[in-house]
């Protein structure tokens, strides 16, 4: 079994800056792709970010140039710098992994419990 645990949410005034950080432990052989999601009420989830074992990191148009995603390989560790927030950026944020399982080597979707950023003067 693998667990996701997020941490780094809050409020925050427009404008501001927040991390968000996302540690993965249990049965991993292996980390694949891991990800940002996040959902506004009545909206549907959306893709953020998502960063490849590779480093390869790529973001959904309406946070390009704000939002920075970065894992630590060696920590399992997947993180999002958001900077210069909107009150559109509020929604509950979801950290999503691929992983490889030591048990049965075969990889698996695995996703946090999610955290609440609002962004609010």
């Amino acid at each position: 079994q693998v667990q996701l645990v997020e941490s780094g949410g809050g409020l925050v005034q427009p404008g501001g800056s927040l991390r968000l950080s996302c540690a993965a432990s249990g049965s991993i052989f292996a980390i694949g792709a891991m990800g940002w999601y996040r959902q506004a009420p009545g909206e549907e989830r959306e893709l953020v970010a998502s960063i490849t074992s590779g480093r390869i990191a790529n973001y959904t148009d309406s946070v390009k140039g704000r939002f920075t995603i970065s894992r630590d390989n060696a920590k399992n560790t997947v993180y999002l710098q958001m900077n210069s927030l909107k009150p559109e950026d509020t929604a509950v944020y979801v950290c999503n992994a691929v992983v490889l399982s030591t048990t049965t080597l075969r990889e698996y979707d695995y996703w946090g419990q999610g955290t609440q950023v609002t962004v609010s003067s």
